[in-house]
């Protein structure tokens, strides 16, 4: 028997294509009700909402900018209202990701980064906690990624930005413990979707000779790990990252 999450409702943000996606596909498939999040690109959005309850998923689709407060607050009002109680928060919305030298880079686009990775989910915990303290049961699970770990150049702003979401995790972890909220954070490899489809193959090629497993990652890799996250299986896990990356980070 596989992993359970009935009863729960779970949001996750930006789950219209990409890791979200696969996300929301792989909690809804384990009988969470699901709000799958989006912000721009109405039509991809119905789209994987489409296939989300063709698959026998129950949720709901909403549009929403993850990093204000008062569209957070609606969104969870509205869930509430179509699903029930929130406690199952998965922060993966993302902008989009420039790597350059840091003389080329402006503030603004460091202060995208910090509004993504750590503003949303410090808003996302704090529109949801009280529920979660209420029902002592609450997961808080942010997106990460490797670069923190490799500390990659040219890659300055989000690099930066995911390390302080790990700092963030970290401490609410120390927070929320006593209250059975647990917050743990995935940090993939590099997992072509989407956006990377028109990336050089040669650059494709040289990250793959560096991973160990001498394969791609894939969203459904990804998707497992937040299910794990997400479970009661996880209790005792918080304050964790977890490499998703094919043993690239062995540490």
């Amino acid at each position: 028997m596989g992993i359970s999450l009935n009863g729960h409702v779970a949001l996750v943000t930006g789950s219209s294509k990409g890791l979200g996606r696969q996300i929301a596909m792989c909690l809804g498939k384990a009988g969470a009700k699901v709000v799958m999040n989006y912000y721009n690109n109405t039509p991809a959005a119905e789209a994987a909402f489409s296939d989300f309850e063709a698959a026998e998923c129950k949720g709901i689709l909403v549009q929403a900018d993850v990093t204000d407060a008062g569209q957070i607050q609606q969104m969870v009002e509205l869930t509430e209202e179509k699903l029930g109680v929130i406690d199952i928060v998965v922060a993966n919305a993302t902008p989009l990701q420039p790597q350059k030298p840091i003389q080329d880079y402006d503030w603004d686009c460091y202060q995208l980064m910090i509004d993504f990775f750590i503003k949303s989910p410090f808003l996302l915990t704090q529109s949801t906690l009280l529920q979660m303290k209420a029902k002592k049961w609450g997961r808080i699970i942010n997106i990460g990624s490797e670069v923190f770990q490799c500390g990659i150049g040219n890659f300055s702003a989000y690099v930066a930005a995911k390390g302080g979401q790990v700092g963030w995790t970290r401490s609410m972890a120390t927070e929320l413990a006593p209250f059975g909220v647990t917050v743990n954070i995935i940090a993939p490899g590099w997992i072509p979707v989407e956006r990377h489809q028109n990336d050089p193959q040669s650059v494709k090629e040289t990250y793959l000779a560096t991973v160990p497993m001498q394969r791609w990652g894939i969203p459904d890799d990804v998707a497992n790990a937040a299910l794990y996250f997400a479970s009661e299986e996880s209790d005792f896990v918080t304050g964790q990252t977890l490499c998703v990356n094919g043993g690239l980070t062995p540490w």
